[in-house]
């Protein structure tokens, strides 16, 4: 079950760090791979992309460390609520392609969550 879950927070440390790095890092790369990046302030798109960055690192290393393991139930609980608005911001916006990888997210997030705690 140990391997299933490095599997599980490898994967979606990798997709919410790409994600993340998209936002906050190279913001024009996203606008033009997002189109509703360009109708928000960049202050929230770059803000979202931080909080994946930090949701990334806390699901691999407090448990790869050893310190404060606990940590990681808490990043994956949290990455799980920032995809949730996500794919209710979508839903708002009509953008129903874009709630697939939100969906996957949150469902690796609630198990990485559900097994580490």
């Amino acid at each position: 079950m140990n391997i299933a879950l490095w599997i599980v927070q490898g994967l979606l440390a990798v997709g919410v760090l790409y994600a993340g790095w998209m936002k906050a890092v190279q913001y024009e790369k996203g606008a033009a791979a997002w189109g509703w990046v360009k109708e928000v302030p960049k202050g929230f798109v770059v803000s979202v992309g931080v909080l994946e960055l930090l949701g990334a690192a806390g699901l691999i290393l407090p448990e790869a460390t050893g310190i404060a393991p606990v940590l990681t139930p808490i990043a994956a609980i949290s990455l799980a609520a920032v995809v949730l608005f996500g794919a209710l911001f979508h839903i708002f916006r009509s953008e129903y392609r874009e709630i697939g990888i939100n969906v996957v997210f949150l469902a690796l997030a609630v198990l990485v969550a559900v097994g580490r705690l």
